[in-house]
């Protein structure tokens, strides 16, 4: 029997690092470790033509990995595996307390972020048709209050832009001044 494409594949792996990186100089460490996560990952996976372009570690591997920095990465890794539609995407297992608070903390954030997002697209789509029905009258002409109200509003976006044009022109004639440097040693 074939197995198809699609089917999901979950494994868990201690996967022992430390006999690869000490082939290497010191500072290659956490990347040959890195390297050898994806080999380890598609040979017992079973990844057509062992290509690690297909093994995408999680963030949190990653920065396990990377923890004590590029000299010194762990000896061995405890990561789930899960072979889906021929790309394999391994995570950490055992997650320390401080990346679980991280990781709720951009979950929560994430969630807020989505939260204002439709709160804003609420708002606009509500806004948007009063504005429309107030912009003209029961003939179809535009407001002569509007009118004025943006001509007034232009006015005032002209002056801001006048104002920040000739601050920035203060500026750039301070820097040409010449200084005179008082040399008294000289002089006498």
């Amino acid at each position: 029997m074939a197995k198809t494409q699609s089917e999901k594949i979950e494994r868990e792996y201690v996967i022992p690092l430390r006999k690869d990186w000490m082939k290497v100089p010191r500072y290659r460490r956490t990347p040959r470790a890195i390297k050898f996560i994806k080999t380890f990952l598609a040979k017992h996976m079973k990844v057509e033509d062992r290509d690690i372009g297909k093994i995408k570690l999680d963030k949190y591997l990653n920065q396990e990995l990377w923890f004590r920095g590029i000299q010194n990465p762990p000896h061995k890794i405890k990561v789930k595996v899960v072979k889906e539609n021929g790309i394999v995407t391994a995570e950490l297992v055992n997650i320390p307390e401080k990346v679980k608070f991280q990781m709720a903390r951009e979950k929560k954030a994430e969630t807020e972020g989505k939260k204002k997002a439709d709160a804003k697209k609420s708002a606009k789509t509500q806004a948007e048709p009063a504005e429309k029905s107030e912009d003209k009258n029961q003939d179809g002409t535009p407001d002569k209050k509007e009118e004025k109200e943006k001509a007034i509003a232009t006015e005032q976006a002209g002056e801001v832009v006048a104002k920040q044009m000739a601050k920035a022109a203060k500026h750039e004639s301070k820097g040409e001044k010449q200084v005179k440097i008082n040399r008294m040693a000289l002089e006498r």
